[in-house]
């Protein structure tokens, strides 16, 4: 590593995160019981059809030697067959669609091979952390766009300087959301698309959460606005839908260039993305008919129970249309650290801060519905409860 590589490391903010971990282990060492809600690591068992598809893959012939470096046959067709029949965008898989290990690398990949010293990224100033640390990691800078609670954290495209946007090399867009649980609809990805061919920049549109949705009406695609994969890459992941993140499997379909652009990178550094990972991503999205709605029906009792438990203690909540989260205000007139650390050391029970997804979170933290529905009603009876001390106190 340089010193100059060394230098933008350490430039970087504090990873909130980090600083989670050290609260969760000062109150373990106490020997305080946390309920852990922080992270969003499924819970949810993944399907034994799965679990069989990467057991048999991984005995298969042949199957220890490296890996392809854009994807197996199998998950190729897989990941064209899921286009196609979830959003009916119909694409050449093995020229537009690259198998990644977890969208996240991939995010951080795209960034890393558009993006250098002097060159801008648009991002949500409320955002996956990813996409402002890969940025900042290039020597890029970030410019954000604004996404605020009054207009439903949809991004506001039309508050971005023009002199950011002809800058720009990629804007981010991430619907349904981390950590608000916003959606969007079509005319969105519309107006996004318009913007990406107005200022020449590519549109990286993060989809992993598609399939966790709770509406009649499903998450649309970038790609059902750019059928010609002008301007967009959008990217994929199994880790939630599924509860596969520990396997590391994810996918990005859209631009030819700019999946090239990613190839080039990733074969740079690495050697492509397991092969029997591969394969049990290709069942899933097979069998997505069968495997999503058992995740969307739990998750969606998940949030209903802790709603109706924050409403039954006076806080009258909204409730998500989508993913795994619950996004809430931080009591009025408390900091945000301290709001968590007063759960962490009084009640046992670990929430993010709205901060560690930048600055546009401040005021928020984030619940992760990653336990049963009796331990999370439970979790929101005492977070409900240290509002009301909280406020009572002010």
């Amino acid at each position: 590593m340089t010193l100059a590589q060394t230098a933008t490391l350490r430039s970087l903010p504090p990873y909130v995160f980090a600083e989670l971990d050290r609260l969760k282990a000062a109150a373990r060492a106490r020997n305080v019981t946390l309920v852990d809600l922080g992270i969003g690591s499924p819970d949810l068992p993944m399907a034994p059809g799965v679990i069989d598809a990467l057991a048999d893959a991984a005995a298969e012939s042949g199957m220890q030697g490296y890996p392809p470096f854009r994807a197996a046959p199998r998950f190729f067709d897989a990941i064209g067959g899921f286009m196609r029949d979830r959003f009916g965008v119909v694409i050449d898989p093995p020229r537009e669609a690259l198998a990644l290990s977890g969208a996240k690398e991939g995010i951080a990949g795209i960034i890393a091979a558009l993006c250098g010293p002097g060159d801008v990224a648009l991002v949500p100033e409320i955002h996956y952390p990813v996409y402002a640390r890969a940025t900042w990691l290039t020597g890029a800078e970030v410019r954000w766009i604004p996404m605020r609670a009054a207009n439903g954290f949809v991004l506001d495209l039309e508050a971005i300087p023009p002199e950011d946007a002809r800058r720009a090399k990629l804007m981010i867009v991430n619907y349904p959301n981390n950590p608000t649980g916003a959606i969007v609809d079509r005319a969105f990805y519309d107006r996004a698309v318009a913007f990406a061919r107005r200022y020449d920049l590519l549109l990286v549109s993060d989809v992993a959460y598609s399939e966790l949705t709770f509406g009649d009406t499903p998450a649309p695609s970038a790609l059902e606005s750019d059928r010609a994969r002008e301007v967009t890459l959008e990217f994929h992941s199994c880790s939630k839908t599924f509860s596969m993140a520990g396997l590391r499997i994810g996918f990005c379909v859209g631009n030819v260039a700019a999946v090239d652009a990613l190839a080039a990178y990733r074969s740079n550094i690495g050697y492509g993305t397991p092969t029997a990972v591969q394969h049990a991503a290709a069942y899933a999205l097979e069998h997505r008919t069968e495997l999503v709605p058992p995740k969307v029906t739990a998750y969606r009792a998940r949030r209903d129970a802790m709603v109706a438990a924050f409403r039954s203690a006076g806080w009258d909540i909204a409730a998500p249309e989508a993913t795994m989260y619950l996004w809430l205000p931080v009591p009025e007139g408390v900091d945000d650290w301290a709001w968590v650390k007063s759960l962490i050391d009084r009640d046992g029970i670990v929430v993010t801060p709205g901060v560690a997804f930048g600055d546009g979170g401040r005021g928020f933290f984030r619940i992760s519905l990653v336990r049963d529905v009796t331990t999370l009603v439970e979790a929101a009876t005492k977070i409900a409860a240290r509002r009301a001390a909280l406020m009572r106190a002010a």
